[in-house]
């Protein structure tokens, strides 16, 4: 793919408005503002997956796990539609102060994906508001409007997103939240493989002309939490815990394994190769994603009876 490629298309006011913000903050405070990213990023929301599936709610953490993982499908495939370019291509006065991929050139758009709609911000609304809809508490459901729109808000001030991406990403979020839940009362627990193959369906046709790195991140990782719950719910079937110890002990493990797995799959094969965004690196990192999701999601979890014996002594 080359350096720079995609549609050019914005309203003069919200390049003027991020202007402003970044010279209203200056370089400190549109750096540390910026960091309220860290709040919408795929790690941060696979250790609050972690820590719900692992820990303390399995049935919440199917539910929260299955939207944000057709949330990182769903997003990338409606960029690939759009192809917009990130504000920092066409605007100069725009800077760019927390790009997708630090290591990457700010100008590839195969690692920095494109613009339209804000991934982050529709993965904080399904992650935030979705575990806001599991619960009745005041404070959740307050958190799952509050943490969105500072996310959103950050990757404006980034330089990394035009406010109409972020919009349209809370927007794209809200979709999400409203309608899977929606399918999974129709279906039923008994046939929850059904809603993952309907997702999973609508997942694979961006495989015929999304070209960005995380599209084939969030493709592999639906496929393989798919597979993972239904291997759990019908070999494993662990129950979830209250001791918060044991939920640390269960998180750190199963982020390690996760975060292991991915890397150690990129060891066989050279740079070049991983990153070149042909078919052959778009089916390495659906494999990389679909095997660590399959193992920390549906195999790790049998070990949760040997690890509660340590706190039952």
């Amino acid at each position: 793919m080359d350096a720079v490629v995609g549609n050019s298309f914005y309203f003069d006011f919200e390049v003027r408005l991020m202007e402003a913000l970044q010279g209203i903050l200056g370089e400190k405070g549109a750096v540390l503002l910026s960091q309220l990213s860290a709040l919408g990023e795929t790690l941060i929301f696979i250790m609050i997956l972690g820590f719900l599936y692992w820990g303390v709610d399995k049935k919440a953490g199917i539910k929260v796990g299955t939207e944000l993982m057709f949330a990182l499908c769903l997003n990338p495939m409606v960029k690939n539609i759009a192809n917009r370019r990130r504000p920092y291509f066409d605007n100069t006065n725009v800077k760019c102060i927390r790009p997708v991929e630090k290591d990457a050139d700010i100008y590839d758009i195969a690692a920095q994906g494109f613009s339209f709609p804000s991934g982050h911000s529709t993965n904080s609304v399904v992650v935030y508001g979705g575990i806001a809809r599991c619960y009745k508490n005041k404070l959740i459901r307050a958190l799952g409007v509050v943490l969105p729109v500072l996310v959103g808000l950050s990757r404006i001030i980034a330089g990394v997103h035009y406010p109409t991406d972020v919009l349209c990403g809370w927007a794209l979020g809200l979709v999400v939240i409203l309608i899977v839940p929606v399918i999974f009362d129709k279906v039923g627990d008994e046939k929850r493989w059904l809603v993952f193959l309907i997702l999973s369906v609508i997942s694979l046709l961006g495989g015929f002309y999304c070209k960005t790195d995380d599209y084939f991140t969030g493709l592999g990782m639906m496929l393989g939490f798919s597979v993972a719950v239904e291997i759990e719910e019908r070999f494993i079937k662990f129950e979830s815990t209250n001791r918060p110890l044991e939920i640390g002990l269960r998180l750190v493990l199963g982020a390690a394994i996760f975060s292991a797995i991915t890397s150690l799959l990129k060891l066989p094969f050279p740079a070049e190769v991983l990153n070149r965004g042909d078919f052959l690196a778009h089916l390495i990192r659906v494999l990389r994603y679909f095997i660590a999701s399959v193992v920390s999601m549906g195999l790790y979890p049998a070990c949760f009876k040997k690890m509660s014996g340590l706190f039952n002594k």
